[in-house]
């Protein structure tokens, strides 16, 4: 066989269950197919089975060997997708997601989207057809196969493809996944012909070379720009950094603390990704610091409107946090991801200085031109410099200390507050070297734990029926690690995609999930208040279609009913740290998935609940 060509891997092992390594002899089109996630490395492919990629299927397993990638069954299509896109953040590298034909891909849609808003570079493979109309089935072939079937996901994907021959293949998948992995990353959808995955191969398919590039270069600042934006930096009086999806490299957090440093520039973090340790002293998240900023620097900021507005939620009306002479600049991708489709991108704001490149780069450098501008500077500057770090010293860690007063409150209520809950857990872990997969429990988690390194937290928590199946993906990422992974699971989202639990026991997939269990879909439960208060209405008929309750859902007893170790449901919240170190014991020890049901209360809520 010519090198590049598709043959069988000989050093395939048979793993898994009941699995064979493919014996020698006639190949088919769906081993073009392993051998691309294979050559691209490709680790895990997580699937809800359907015949359209039967050919696929049987590749995978017996000429693939289920491994690179193995297989991780999903009882629905969105934890699949969620799982790949947890996976991708956690670990900086793709996993496949496998749906079937059209009603398997609309079943993955919100998760797809999910990843597109989140610039999670997710495989989404797929099949159609035969669209050789005298190989379909009848009836079920045909109602499952449309002319082009990458529409249904076309306006949130970054781009699509359906190979009309095996020989297109090889150069597609190379394509999505150089798309994929390009800045700003996003989801891919490909389509494979089921005729062509079951049909023999007449001819060797050659491969994308070993050696060639599967992703371009970052792309760098105009160095004009970065040297005019230093100045500016050096030159304000109270510039404040706000960060979003800069930490998707791992490498740029501690450069944005060197920027940060190096002029004592507070720090004002989204936690799209992990940016900033939250307890570094010039970490001001969640305090007034943009009140006062006379520049605010955004680094890769998707939407510059909501970290920097209140809302009034009853009437609408946005309001700026800023002042009026704050001046605007900003690194990043923005201007590359409009979609004409999604309005995720916000609304319109002026930037004095716009500068597009990839922040991995760019913030680096800007923090070796503003060193650079120090060193040159006086005395004066330097001691100002001095005094404004000592200032926002002072202040977080006033701050932090609020926080801890204000979780200790209510101390005792029955059920427990979402603050105590949080210090509960960081009590039971924080000598664990742990991972928090997305929830931050109303963002009480960065106001008290120490999250220190960038895996610590992927990012925080997106829709509902999504966090279980990113969660999942996260604790694969770190599957073998030995670190304690934790997810703190609403009640709603568990609701969507309760055979989520099962994946982790089916494969083995350590993970802590504490519950914070308000027995509500709360979020809507406060917006119903907000109505009948604005319209004079009754307030305390807001539960009506909002509570997950009478009965109450036995999530423990779930949980047990799948593989898992769980406790619960516990009001009492002097019980609730012994049974999380218990839980997380069992998780360390053994490997198995364990869940705590803690049933809670928002410390904002000023209603009782009917």
């Amino acid at each position: 066989m010519a090198e590049g060509m598709v043959g069988v891997d000989t050093n395939s092992a048979a793993v898994g269950e009941r699995v064979s390594a493919a014996a020698p002899g006639r190949r088919y089109g769906s081993d073009v197919i392993v051998d691309l996630l294979k050559q691209f490395e490709i680790p895990y492919a997580a699937l809800n089975p359907g015949a359209s990629y039967r050919g696929l299927h049987d590749s995978l397993v017996n000429y693939g060997g289920n491994v690179m990638p193995e297989l991780v069954l999903c009882p629905h299509e969105e934890i699949a997708v969620g799982m790949a896109h947890g996976f991708a953040k956690a670990s900086q590298k793709p996993m496949a997601a496998i749906v079937h034909d059209v009603v398997g891909l609309l079943h993955s849609c919100m998760a797809i989207y999910y990843a597109y808003i989140d610039r999670a570079p997710v495989l989404i493979l797929g099949a159609t057809g035969p669209m050789n109309e005298a190989k379909r089935r009848p009836r079920i072939d045909w109602i499952h196969t449309a002319n082009v079937q990458g529409n249904a996901v076309r306006e949130y994907t970054k781009w699509d493809d359906q190979p009309s021959s095996i020989e297109g293949v090889p150069s597609s998948f190379a394509r999505a996944y150089r798309v994929a992995l390009t800045e700003p990353q996003g989801p891919v959808y490909l389509c494979f012909d089921a005729q062509l995955q079951e049909d023999p191969l007449e001819r060797d398919v050659r491969l994308p070379s070993p050696g060639a590039s599967r992703v371009p270069t970052r792309m760098a600042a105009d160095p004009a720009a970065l040297d005019r934006l230093a100045a500016m930096l050096v030159d304000a009086e109270r510039p404040v950094i706000l960060a979003e999806y800069l930490g998707r490299d791992c490498c740029a957090v501690p450069e944005l603390v060197r920027l940060a440093e190096a002029l004592s520039i507070p720090v004002v973090d989204v936690r799209a990704r992990h940016n900033f340790p939250t307890n570094h002293p010039l970490n001001m998240t969640h305090t007034d610091v943009l009140e006062e900023a006379d520049l605010l620097l955004a680094l890769d900021v998707r939407d510059l409107e909501r970290p920097t507005t209140r809302l009034e939620s009853t009437t609408r009306e946005v309001q700026s946090r800023l002042p009026t002479d704050c001046v605007f600049a900003d690194i990043g991708f923005s201007d590359l991801e409009l979609s004409s489709w999604s309005m995720d991108y916000g609304r319109y704001q002026e930037t004095t200085l716009s500068i597009l490149a990839d922040t991995s780069l760019a913030v680096p450098a800007l923090a070796d031109l503003v060193s650079e501008r120090v060193a040159a500077s006086g005395q004066s500057k330097r001691d100002r410099l001095a005094a404004r770090r000592a200032d926002i010293t002072g202040r977080h860690a006033a701050a932090r200390a609020r926080w801890l007063d204000q979780a200790r409150r209510d101390w005792d209520a029955a059920p427990m507050t979402t603050g105590r809950l949080a210090l509960e857990i960081w009590e039971a872990i924080k000598g664990e070297d742990w991972v928090l997969t997305a929830n931050t429990l109303r963002e009480w988690v960065p106001k008290l734990w120490d999250i220190d390194a960038w895996y610590r937290h992927p990012g925080k928590e997106l829709g509902t029926a999504t966090q279980i199946g990113i969660s999942l993906g996260v604790a694969l990422a770190h599957k073998g690690t030995g670190r304690l992974v934790v997810d703190i699971a609403p009640d709603g989202d568990l609701m969507f995609d309760a055979g989520a639990l099962w994946v982790a026991a089916k494969h083995e997939i350590p993970m802590l999930v504490v519950m914070f269990n308000n027995r509500a879909y709360y979020n809507d439960w406060e917006h119903q208040i907000m109505i009948a208060r604005e319209r004079g209405r009754d307030e305390q008929t807001a539960y009506v279609g909002m509570e997950i309750d009478r009965p109450a859902p036995d999530f423990a007893m779930l949980a047990r009913s799948f593989g898992w170790h769980a406790e619960g449901p516990i009001v009492r919240p002097g019980d609730v740290r012994a049974a999380v170190v218990r839980a997380r014991d069992i998780v360390l020890k053994t490997g198995q998935p364990a869940l705590v049901d803690v049933v809670t209360i928002y410390q904002e809520e000023t209603h009782a609940k009917r």
